[in-house]
């Protein structure tokens, strides 16, 4: 699969923001809200398509890739290039991670040559392995409303 990314807009964002995942993956449900629109269009989210023009994912980077609560524990002091990333839900779980991340981790280190850095919930263990098999590692973990690690790459 070919991915391509768009810069976000209003369609795509509430699109993603009506995206429902099942449990335990329902965590990472979002509500369709101004303020979560705002952070969709005023912060660094992008929106991936795949080569049936279909809205496949999104990601974002900086302090929307980041757990607010992190920063307490200095979970965000190292200079790094800190990333979060969505697939649509009918896509996880069916082998296009890595092929999805993977397209991502590419344009970020085309970009810039800085570290690499994602916060992932700990109950997460589908992401986690991906996120290790891509030459992530974990550097800490920190416990805001459930437990998260940190993990760095480069």
């Amino acid at each position: 699969m070919q991915f391509y990314i768009r810069e976000m807009n209003e369609i795509y964002a509430t699109d993603i923001l009506n995206w429902k995942y099942e449990e335990p993956y329902d965590f990472y449900n979002n509500d369709l809200c101004d303020e979560s629109l705002k952070e969709f269009l005023e912060s660094p989210y992008y929106s991936i398509f795949n080569d049936k023009e279909e809205l496949v994912g999104f990601y974002c980077t900086g302090t929307a890739a980041q757990v607010p609560k992190g920063r307490e524990y200095g979970a965000y002091l190292d200079e790094c290039i800190d990333v979060g990333i969505g697939m649509k839900p009918k896509l996880t779980g069916q082998g296009y991670g890595s092929e999805f991340f993977s397209f991502i981790l590419n344009q970020l280190q085309q970009e810039n040559s800085s570290p690499l850095r994602l916060t992932v919930a700990t109950f997460n263990t589908r992401a986690i392995h991906l996120y290790e098999k891509l030459g992530f590692k974990k550097v800490m973990e920190f416990t805001a409303s459930t437990e998260f690690i940190i993990m760095n790459k480069g």
